[in-house]
């Protein structure tokens, strides 16, 4: 991979990061790309590091289709404790300075790997979920696969108007009573529109990841490892495109050589690019 990184990439933590600042101010198509360092820091365990799930559980076999079609109360059963329970969790400093970003409109999307929908409660409203979303629940029998895809791209809330389908603050009330939720057609217990091992990855969410990322002039690397793809392709298509990419992650990536500028602390990081957010805004854009 081309060395990129910029002769700033090695000025003082508080120079840097007015560097970054800069460069994130004055792109055109600013994007970012998240992975589970992001939500760590809202108390969200991630699967692979030291503390990860697949360290004391099977979340291989929580999210794997086939077991689901056998045994769906054993996802639920599993799951209620690190995804129903998302009202308990709050955004991070990570969400909420993406959300003021784009809010100033320096800041066009948010691509995520993450199933959390913190970015949403964090106040970003172009999120691009490419592991699928727990934002809509459906009938593997009864539900259109295309209309989910459209439900979950638009972050739906209350009755969706089908029986076959569910929103997730419904579905999060049923199975925090112990239950599972169940399609009011045929019965049978619905399913998040996550994106299980053994399923496709959503075709809208890769069309428009792959979109975002080829128009970006910069793409912020947050909290990603960049070792599982397609997630892992999205900056290497901004780099192929011309743009320029950012990372910020506590450990090393494949394409740290690659990038314009690298850091290690997220929060760190996004508290300062708060600080310097609060009077600055993009001037002509609303």
């Amino acid at each position: 991979m081309t060395q990129n990184n910029l002769p700033e990439n090695n000025l003082p933590f508080e120079e840097k990061l007015d560097f970054l600042f800069k460069l994130i101010t004055e792109a055109k198509n600013c994007a970012a790309l998240t992975g589970a360092g992001v939500s760590t820091l809202s108390g969200i365990r991630d699967f692979r590091g030291k503390n990860g799930l697949y360290n004391d559980m099977d979340a291989q076999k929580i999210f794997d289709i086939d077991y689901f079609g056998r045994d769906p109360s054993f996802y639920y059963s599993h799951s209620k404790d690190f995804i129903y329970n998302l009202k308990e969790k709050e955004a991070s400093v990570v969400h909420l300075v993406l959300g003021k970003l784009e809010k100033a409109s320096f800041l066009k999307g948010v691509i995520t790997q993450n199933i959390d929908l913190l970015h949403q409660k964090g106040g970003s409203s172009r999120v691009i979920e490419i592991h699928g979303s727990p934002s809509v629940h459906y009938c593997r029998r009864c539900s259109k696969l295309s209309r989910v895809e459209d439900l979950a791209a638009s972050k739906p809330a209350g009755d969706l108007g089908s029986p076959d389908l569910m929103a997730f603050e419904q579905a999060a009330e049923i199975v925090g009573q112990g239950k599972l939720p169940k399609c009011g057609k045929c019965g049978a217990v619905l399913k998040p529109a996550i994106t299980f091992f053994g399923e496709n990855l959503p075709v809208r969410a890769l069309r428009d990841a792959e979109l975002l990322a080829r128009e970006a002039d910069l793409m912020l690397v947050l909290g990603t490892s960049l070792t599982v793809y397609p997630a892992a392709a999205v900056p290497e298509i901004t780099l192929r495109s011309g743009g320029r990419i950012v990372i910020v992650n506590n450990m090393p990536t494949p394409l740290d050589r690659a990038a314009a500028l690298t850091f290690d602390d997220l929060e760190t990081v996004f508290s300062g690019i708060g600080r310097r957010l609060p009077e600055k805004r993009r001037a002509g854009r609303g």
